[in-house]
């Protein structure tokens, strides 16, 4: 299996000419084989062409990068949806009014947090 990213050099390539000479056939086969395929014009790479496929595949692996990212404020809203489903849970109105319902105690303490 390749690497996720390869060296432009490392991929199969065909010249601008080829891709004219042998058209669209031609560059679906090549690239049913390796799913890349980088487009030379005068020996220099000028475009890369990806199978559908392949596209997919760069696609998540970006949004996995993006994803395994620390991203402080992710972390915040997450924080935030999490509360808000406990208020939109079905018996959130049951739990709230048992929780007003009864006497609060601080033993003389004043109590702040998550968890009060």
């Amino acid at each position: 299996m390749t690497t996720l990213f390869e060296a432009i050099s490392q991929l199969p390539t065909a010249s601008a000419s080829t891709i004219k000479r042998e058209g669209w056939r031609g560059v679906m086969r090549s690239l049913s084989g390796e799913g890349r395929l980088v487009v030379t014009n005068h020996n220099e790479p000028e475009a890369v062409i990806l199978s559908t496929e392949e596209y997919e595949r760069l696609v998540k692996a970006a949004r996995s990068a993006a994803n395994a990212a620390n991203d402080p404020l992710q972390a915040l809203r997450d924080r935030f949806d999490a509360r808000l489903a406990a208020l939109e849970a079905p018996d959130a109105g049951n739990r709230l009014r048992d929780l007003m319902s009864q006497p609060g105690s601080l033993g003389g303490h004043v109590k702040a947090g998550d968890t009060y």
